[in-house]
């Protein structure tokens, strides 16, 4: 079992055995010894798609690995960064001075994505992002040290606002999260919108973890638009289409989620979901592998994993393999290795991190279940369309991330 012991720092510490080089009493070497720190959402309203399943995630990837790697020793560090920028620096910036930590992950929140980014670029430590989704990550605020793997704004809003538009959906309206990630979201739908053929004409900014949203609803209500677009994510989406629901603007106008989770799905219930269009990168019933992953993740979290919690697992195994294959912990190696690499594993059958950072990998254009089409739990998606892999990221020649030289 392992055990997680809250630290006077406000850290949690998961230690995790080292299996066969313990029997052997050796002593792990520098390079054997490898130590992961992850902030992420562990109370706040990205809690549930992110926090304790993205620890777990990576949990589960080390004992992975170390059970492929007898003496290799892994040990997980996690925080709560509220949701807040300082926060996420700070402990970021400790854990690399004080402890000594390899790799730093964000499991949720663009602006703490960002800090955190900013802080592994300082201290040269590899930086791995499976919950931030502003394509600033590995655009214009990019650096060399950080790989964004799961998902970004693009891969998001590029196959949902398509879709819509194409079946009708061709006026919108944004509800908006007011920070980085919810602008970003906004900017690129908005952009796939009109290039569809559509038009925006409005949005309504909203702070994030907000208790009401009937006046940013009625506003939306009024713009009499086709489309609601949900530019949010968490609590504050799952708010936003029950109170929807109890207005009665469903029946009216179609809810756009932009960035939905299988959880938000399971909280809100098929019977208020049914017929939603989302994008996902992952989803635990599309083969074998993924089902395996799936139920194993299922026997302690009690819930099937989303995207960013099954990215944590992937993130980490092929951090960790790098690391293995380069022979050495040095960011700057590890980083021309993982770039050299194609990712294979039951979240990406051929993925490739590109010179920017981003993790290029296949997505799916899902649509919810009614629920008499629900077979068993968990059972929630119909998979509309494949996505891709070149289709899920903003080409290169658009870029504006200065690792690529002259700005395209």
């Amino acid at each position: 079992m392992n055990t997680h012991k809250y630290l006077s720092n406000g850290a949690w510490r998961i230690p995790l055995a080292m299996l066969a080089g313990l029997l052997a009493g050796a002593q792990a070497s520098a390079a054997q010894s490898v130590r992961i720190g992850i902030v992420a959402d562990m109370s706040g309203v990205y809690a549930d798609v992110s926090g304790a399943g993205v620890v777990h995630g990576a949990t589960l990837a080390a004992q992975d690995f170390m059970q492929r790697n007898p003496g290799w020793k892994v040990e997980i560090l996690a925080a709560d960064h509220q949701n807040k920028a300082d926060i996420a620096s700070a402990r970021a910036r400790e854990w690399i001075d004080r402890e000594n930590v390899d790799m730093v992950m964000n499991g949720a929140n663009s602006a703490t994505g960002l800090a955190v980014a900013g802080v592994a670029a300082e201290k040269h430590r590899v930086n791995f992002d499976v919950g931030a989704a502003t394509t600033r990550l590995s655009n214009e605020s990019c650096t060399p040290y950080t790989v964004q793997y799961v998902y970004d704004t693009y891969m998001l809003s590029h196959a949902t606002a398509s879709a819509l538009v194409k079946h009708g959906g061709k006026r919108w309206f944004f509800l908006t999260a007011d920070y980085a990630f919810g602008h970003s979201l906004e900017a690129d739908t908005s952009k796939t919108v009109t290039q569809s053929g559509g038009e925006v004409l409005g949005a309504v900014r909203h702070p994030v973890n907000t208790p009401d949203f009937s006046s940013y609803l009625l506003q939306a209500q009024s713009s009499h638009a086709d489309v609601i677009g949900l530019a949010n994510a968490g609590g504050d989406t799952i708010n936003a289409i029950k109170t929807a629901n109890e207005f009665g603007l469903t029946g009216q106008q179609k809810l756009a989620g932009l960035l939905l989770f299988i959880n938000d799905i399971d909280s809100l219930t098929l019977p208020v979901a049914k017929n939603m269009y989302l994008t996902t990168a992952w989803y635990w019933d599309l083969n074998d592998d993924t089902r395996a992953f799936g139920k194993r993740y299922f026997q302690k979290m009690k819930r099937m994993p989303n995207m960013a919690q099954a990215g944590a697992y992937s993130a980490v195994s092929t951090y960790l393999e790098a690391t293995l294959k380069t022979g050495s912990k040095d960011a700057d190696a590890v980083m021309k290795t993982l770039k050299s690499m194609t990712i294979q594993d039951m979240f990406t059958r051929s993925g490739k991190i590109r010179a920017d950072g981003r993790m290029v990998h296949e997505a799916y254009l899902m649509r919810v279940k009614q629920p008499d089409q629900s077979r068993y739990p968990w059972d929630y998606y119909d998979i509309v369309e494949t996505i891709a892999a070149e289709d899920t990221v903003l080409p290169l020649a658009q870029s504006r991330c200065p690792l690529l030289g002259t700005p395209g």
